[in-house]
């Protein structure tokens, strides 16, 4: 299954949000009320609007936390790199300057 980007759900949610809201909608809000409801069932893989909303919070909150600790992720991830590569080239790597094949 497909899972909506926080993004897209964020401004579903914010688009739902504001339609709901209106006290006396008329045609063309109540269809764009079902085009969004509609949206978020599909983005979110669920048959009604309740069950929609709580899988899209439940997303952004996950990439919410997902968020907080992807930079310590990255960090160790560039330490770890930069170690490798600080090694200098392994002795099965091919070498980085074809003029070194052309001289061999």
């Amino acid at each position: 299954m497909l899972i909506a980007h926080p993004v897209v759900l964020r401004k579903l949610l914010a688009r739902y949000e504001a339609l709901s809201a209106v006290q006396e909608p008329d045609t063309e809000t109540l269809r764009d009320l079902d085009d969004v409801t509609y949206t978020l069932c599909v983005s979110t893989g669920t048959r009604t609007i309740d069950a929609a909303l709580g899988v899209a919070q439940e997303r952004l909150a996950r990439a919410a936390a997902e968020e907080r600790t992807a930079p310590m992720a990255r960090s160790a991830k560039g330490v770890a790199s930069r170690r490798i590569s600080d090694a200098g080239p392994t002795p099965s790597s091919p070498p980085s300057d074809a003029s070194a094949i052309l001289t061999a």
